[in-house]
């Protein structure tokens, strides 16, 4: 924590660093700042590696306000935009979750169909045969084992893979460089190399469905470029996009939830023994709402000027809304810092909120539905082969989640 003063709110304080860093002891909770930030009031100042001092939003209310306010911007490049890492040299070319409408709403339209919830459930059979061959080979394998690399990763890769039309075969080199990218630790230079190369292999998978179209997400795209509705460079950059955050995101659900599940084991008795769908969504949703997997949030700017918590944020002035510390505050949820699957905990904000919210939810809920029905019934025993506090976290990570998760049963 810098020692920096400001005046906020008429009050000197002292301005935190962001991001802020989790404590090892309490792993699956919002960094201890953030706590103590929320205490001081739902908005604060944080201060950025480049000096810079945007506002921090810990209110749940607060959040979902903004994030549904057409005065703030989503626009990457407007200025005073919170970047929170350095950017690589010559900048960025984004795809439309960094722009606002209507060219965010133009793009997003051309791929919400095969995300739409009755296409989704059309798919869940698929899923389970997926998750089912996988937790075969599981039982068949080594005991003890990695359900990172043999579960985690293989459920959600395949699943994205069959959905764009991905060569799984290829899931090793587009695993490794979304590593890259969503690492803190790598250099500009190098998340810039990573993100190229990925979006060089989807511009090429791309140019295949032009010429060979399927029934694909990528094939769909291909029709829209072919139609002159969409650049083949924005496409690869739409794929690239769906790629990463389709597969990278719920893997590590996946795990942490897992881990969440085996470290609260009333709650995961509950979903052992239950065969009421009902209670399978409830947990997912609880799941989603207790555990964080983007560790930054959501940045935004202010358009113009606008009130949020009885203040007045200028236009020009960037937002940072982590979602973690939204779905722990008391107002929304009673007892927020419990594990309690049967709660009703659908208002969260892990997915987001607004025109923004994530494009790909309804495909994660399905699938960590079929994960979390399946996994823990199959195998009863399932537990940590190492002790907790040996667990590797991501705590260097955009998202966070765990490197291994050794099991045994």
């Amino acid at each position: 924590m810098t020692s920096a003063q400001s005046s906020v709110g008429g009050n000197p304080a002292k301005i935190p660093d962001f991001p802020m860093t989790k404590s090892a002891g309490c792993p699956f909770d919002p960094a201890p700042e953030l706590y103590a930030q929320r205490q001081e009031g739902p908005l604060t100042r944080v201060r950025l590696w480049d000096g810079s001092t945007p506002w921090l939003v810990t209110g749940f209310a607060e959040q979902r306000a903004a994030l549904a306010d057409p005065r703030v911007s989503a626009d990457a490049d407007r200025p005073g935009y919170p970047h929170t890492m350095p950017l690589p040299p010559g900048g960025v070319k984004r795809s439309f979750i960094g722009m606002d409408d209507p060219e965010h709403a133009r793009l997003r339209r051309m791929v919400t169909a095969p995300f739409a919830v009755k296409r989704v459930e059309a798919m869940r059979p698929a899923v389970q045969r997926i998750v089912d061959d996988l937790i075969d080979d599981l039982l068949a394998g080594p005991n003890p084992t990695d359900l990172v690399e043999a579960f985690a990763l293989p459920v959600p890769s395949l699943v994205i893979s069959e959905l764009l039309g991905v060569p799984y075969d290829d899931h090793a080199f587009f695993q490794e460089n979304s590593k890259t990218i969503i690492q803190r630790t790598s250099a500009p230079e190098q998340r810039q190399a990573a993100h190229a190369a990925l979006t060089e292999y989807l511009d090429g998978l791309v140019g295949e469905k032009l010429d060979a179209p399927g029934d694909d997400l990528l094939s769909g795209l291909a029709e829209r470029i072919a139609a002159g509705e969409l650049t083949r460079p924005e496409a690869a950059r739409m794929g690239t996009l769906m790629l990463i955050a389709g597969h990278e995101t719920t893997a590590n659900m996946i795990a942490l939830g897992t881990l969440a599940l085996l470290e609260n084991p009333d709650q995961l008795a509950l979903l052992r023994g239950t065969d009421d769908p009902k209670l399978v969504a409830s947990a997912v949703e609880e799941l989603l709402r207790y555990l964080n997997i983007v560790h930054n949030g959501r940045m935004r700017v202010a358009r113009e000027d606008l009130g949020i918590a009885g203040r007045t944020v200028r236009a020009g002035e960037g937002l940072i809304m982590p979602n973690e510390i939204a779905n722990r505050d008391p107002d929304a949820f009673p007892d927020p810092d419990r594990l309690d699957i049967t709660r009703d905990a659908r208002r969260h904000v892990a997915f987001g909120f607004g025109v923004h919210q994530c494009l790909g939810q309804p495909l994660a809920r399905m699938e960590l539905q079929v994960v979390y029905s399946t996994l823990y019934r199959r195998i009863p025993t399932l537990e940590l082969a190492i002790e907790p506090d040996q667990v590797p976290f991501k705590y260097d990570g955009l998202v966070h989640g765990v490197y291994e998760l050794p099991v045994t049963w």
